[in-house]
Formats: C-alpha cells, sequence, structure tokens
C-alpha cells in the first residue's frame, strides 16, 4: 500500500474499483512501484458492474479465462460464471495485492481541470452522504469507469404504463425483495440481460415468462464449463493451464469473428443450425431467432448450458416477436392485436452509455468532451494530456483490452521519467477524416453515437478490435510515436529533444514483467 500525504498530490488518480481500475492498480504496483496512487469509487465497495448488477442469474457472456486478468488465474470450474463468482474473484485480487488502503470509497468524482503550467489534474470530488467537496491533485489521471451511466438505464417511455396493474422493473435497479413465485412474466428486450433473465426467473418460479423483442438476435448455446481447461488444470502447473487456455480461447474467438466477417452466410447458417437443434424442426427460427443483421454487427448472445432453449421447449418459457402498441391493466397489447398477460414486465431495454465516467473536463480552462476528441491507440483522447481511457473490445472480452491498455500506460510512465518529460499529449491533425470509433449496431451504441470519440483513417489514430494487433501496438510498439507531444513546462521543450528509443520494462529497472499469461 502507498503512505500518501495530508494533501493527496498524486502520480495517478484511479477512477473506478471495478475490473478496469483494479487491474490499472496492480499493473501500476508491479511495474511503476515509485508511483503514488489512489483509487476512487463513487460506489460502497468495488466491482463496477459487478456489484452494481443484481438481477436474477447475472453472468458474464465471455469466458472468465479471457474476462480475468493476465496476471491472475481463474481456478473455478465454471467458465461462463455469475456475477457472485466474478465479484468475489475481484474481491481477491484486492486482497491478494494488498490495495484495500489505496481505494477511496464515496468518492464521486465530478469535475478534473488540467493545468499545462502546472502539469498537474486539479480533481473535484463529493464525498458522503452529504457530497462533502473534496480536492485531489495528480499528474495522470486513468478513466476506468466503464461505458455506461450507472444511474440509469435506457428505459423508453411505453404508452399506457400508469394502466397497468402490476410491477415494471429494470433489470439495473433490481428490487432484491421482488418475489417471483407464480408470477407471469413479460421481459422487454432480446439482448443478453434478456437472455439471462428468462430461464433464471423460471428457476425463481415464475409460471410462465415471455421475451418480447422487436426483433430477434443471434443466440449461441456453450457449455458453462470448458472441459479442456478442466482437464490442462488437472494436467499442468496452474499459471502453465492458465496460459494454454487463454490463448487457446483468445484464438477461437479471433478466428470466429474473422470467419463472420469473411463468410457471414455460413456462419449464420451454422448458428441457426444450432438454434433449430436445440428447438426442433416445427419451432418458427425464422421468426424468433433469425436476425436480417450479419453475425457479429452486434454482439451475439450466450446462452449457458441451453439453459433458456430448455425452458421454451419446456414451455415454461417463449418467445414472442413484435411491437408493442399499449401496456393494458392486465399486461402488453401488441400491434398485431395479440395481448401478453403480465404481472411484471421488465425491461430489459438497455443502457445508457456515457464517456469519461460523467466527470466534467477542462484543459487550461477550456472544456472539453470525449465526443469532440480522437482515440490514439484506443487509449488516449486528443487535446486531453495526460488522461487514458480504458474501453474494451466489442467483440472479444474487456479485460484483454484493459489489461494491454495498462501495460501500456505503465510504459508511457517510465518512457516519461526517463526521458525527464511532464506532460504526452494526443495530437491530431486538424484535417484529420474521422469517423466512429466502433463498428457496431447495437441500438445503446446507435443511440450515443454523439457522445463518443471518433477514430481517424490509419493508426495510430484508427482501433484494431483485434487482440493480437493490439498486443503488438501496446504491448511490444514503441511509445513515443508520431501521435503524441511529450514536454515539460518547467524546461519548456518538447519531445523533439527527447531521444525516441523504445524503452522497455526491464531497462526502466523495475521488477520483471508478472508470469508469462496471454
Amino acid at each position: 500500500c502507498h503512505t500518501l500525504p495530508a494533501v493527496e498530490d498524486l502520480d495517478v488518480l484511479i477512477i473506478g474499483a471495478g475490473i478496469s481500475g483494479i487491474g490499472a492498480a496492480v499493473h501500476l504496483q508491479e511495474r511503476c512501484p515509485s508511483k503514488r496512487f489512489l483509487i476512487v469509487e463513487r460506489r460502497a465497495q468495488i466491482g463496477g458492474t459487478w456489484d452494481l448488477f443484481r438481477y436474477p442469474g447475472v453472468r458474464s457472456d465471455s469466458d472468465m479465462y479471457t474476462l480475468g486478468f493476465r496476471f491472475k488465474p481463474w481456478t473455478d470450474a465454471k467458465a461462463i460464471a455469475d456475477g457472485p463468482s466474478i465479484l468475489a474473484y475481484l474481491q481477491e485480487t484486492v486482497a491478494e495485492h494488498h490495495l484495500g488502503p489505496s481505494i477511496r470509497f464515496d468518492h464521486h468524482v465530478r469535475r478534473a481541470s488540467w493545468s499545462t503550467d502546472e502539469a498537474r489534474w486539479t480533481v473535484d470530488l463529493a464525498t458522503g452522504p452529504d457530497q462533502t467537496p473534496v480536492t485531489m491533485t495528480t499528474r495522470f489521471l486513468f478513466v476506468c469507469g466503464g461505458y455506461y451511466n450507472y444511474d440509469q438505464g435506457y428505459r423508453p417511455d411505453f404508452t399506457g404504463e400508469d394502466d397497468f396493474a402490476g410491477q415494471i422493473v429494470h433489470p439495473q435497479h433490481w428490487p432484491q425483495d421482488l418475489d417471483m413465485t407464480g408470477k407471469r412474466v413479460v421481459v422487454i428486450g432480446s439482448g443478453a440481460t434478456a437472455v439471462t433473465l428468462v430461464p433464471a426467473l423460471v428457476r425463481d418460479g415464475a409460471t410462465h415468462v415471455t421475451m418480447l423483442q422487436r426483433s430477434p438476435t443471434y443466440v449461441v448455446a456453450r457449455p458453462s464449463e470448458d472441459k479442456l481447461a478442466n482437464g490442462l488444470r488437472r494436467a499442468l502447473p496452474e499459471k502453465a493451464a492458465y496460459v494454454a487456455t487463454r490463448w487457446k480461447n483468445v484464438l477461437l474467438g479471433n478466428f470466429f469473428f474473422n470467419m463472420a466477417r469473411k463468410r457471414p452466410e455460413k456462419v449464420k447458417a451454422t448458428l441457426l443450425k444450432g438454434v433449430r437443434a436445440e428447438l426442433g424442426p416445427d419451432y418458427d427460427v425464422a421468426t424468433n431467432f433469425t436476425p436480417t443483421y450479419n453475425p457479429w454487427d452486434q454482439r451475439l448472445c450466450l446462452v449457458p448450458d441451453g439453459d433458456m432453449f430448455e425452458v421454451i421447449r419446456n414451455g415454461t418459457a417463449s418467445v414472442v416477436t413484435g411491437r408493442i402498441s399499449h401496456f393494458t391493466a392486465t399486461g402488453v397489447h401488441l400491434e398485431s392485436g395479440e395481448e401478453l398477460t403480465a404481472d411484471v414486465i421488465v425491461t430489459a431495454t438497455g443502457l445508457n452509455l456515457q464517456m469519461l465516467a460523467g466527470v466534467d473536463i477542462t484543459v487550461d480552462g477550456r472544456t472539453v468532451s470525449a465526443a469532440d476528441s480522437i482515440l490514439h491507440k484506443g487509449v488516449m483522447l486528443s487535446g486531453m494530456p495526460n488522461l487514458a481511457m480504458w474501453f474494451g473490445y466489442t467483440n472479444a472480452s474487456w479485460t484483454l483490452k484493459a489489461d494491454l491498455t495498462s501495460e501500456y500506460m505503465c510504459r508511457m510512465l517510465q518512457h516519461m521519467q526517463s526521458s525527464g518529460t511532464s506532460i504526452v499529449t494526443a495530437t491530431a491533425e486538424p484535417s484529420m477524416a474521422t469517423d466512429s470509433f466502433v463498428d457496431f449496431s447495437s441500438g445503446y451504441f446507435a443511440r450515443s453515437l454523439h457522445l463518443l470519440p471518433k477514430q481517424g483513417p490509419a493508426l495510430p489514430w484508427r482501433l484494431h478490435q483485434n487482440y493480437f494487433k493490439d498486443v503488438r501496438l501496446l504491448r511490444r510498439g514503441r511509445v513515443d510515436d508520431a501521435g503524441l507531444v511529450f514536454s515539460n513546462p518547467t524546461l519548456n521543450r518538447t519531445s523533439s529533444a527527447v531521444p525516441r528509443t523504445p524503452l522497455s520494462t526491464e531497462s526502466a529497472g523495475t521488477p520483471s514483467q508478472p508470469a508469462n499469461v496471454a
């Protein structure tokens, strides 16, 4: 842990004690042990997503061998883990690395103001039930707060909601005392949350659950346990088994994604064949499980052990594809004229996105935003000095990119220390052509394009969405590329006076890298 002075002037301030923030802190400890850091977390405990979401069945839709950290092997038998198991894994990580004293809970970051003259961020926070103002200063700001609004999920207004006599619930704010025993439930939505809720609500005692979708999503069944991974763990040392399984899953995921891009019709046929095998030849797969878009234009929905297909087969759940006309006292009336009876309606309608954890950012007195910036290597934002943003993959596990981002930023800190510079700024040409940095048609991204940063036409301003390319770029590529300007206001010199040589962790004199895990 780190002993901090009474006035907290830090080298690094990490916003968020979820999976990204915890990972960033561990990497800092290992690679930059002289740097003083804190994690500030607006909630009362660690976990981020895995503490916030408490709806029945909450789980990962990525395997834990890639959603887990590079430095901490996942050892549970189940590769597709539930929320409490993931939260326990994060709690173990915090305990093992003695991060507790470096986390400040109930600290909500409101504003961050950069001063070039001082080469520091001044960060205004509010803490406690009275929202007492707190100020910290830091040389670097690591924004690890994810990409969605924790205060409110996406919730469209439905005509006639006030007429409904039952209870309406959004998964992001699930009442812990809600008893589903004997209830008829309509789940509105067809994404990962809806697919998770349907079998979970049946297990919780609902008499029938209907998943009401406006349009279908690709759904694929997969065993919750990875038999090969469990076999390797019995035959090999723990870390070696984890390395092998992690790379196996990265390779398979990358292969499947590339196949979906190159031969979408073949992949589509394979996915639909799997659904027909689960539900039988008489089920209307064309209406309820055949999207209008190609695989991986939106994220696939994972069904561990085929649990959702099982409840559809046994009649305790069903899927209805149609548009809502209005709510009634007893349920939902569709434009087709069909009426769905419900005691509880669950609006699994998605997330509201926000960038930079909702923090107001100013640079030398000028307000800046992510939407007006261009991403450099998917990590730094143009015009925002000494600030990095953690953002995972849309086509693979979040933590794969988060781990690489943490490694890259530690290399950045090492390079700046050895070169005698205190400021790094991603600087793009004003005339650079830009487009959306996300090639993804999911509704929650499409609704929020106006909030998202942009990407340029080529490296280092263009994102890969490819782990292997990012390993070369972030873990092994040079830090001081042409898109970055390094400076030191006290010496009034820029990167032109700084030796442009790659700096490895070994040459920086820091401890050796963690175990050689993918």
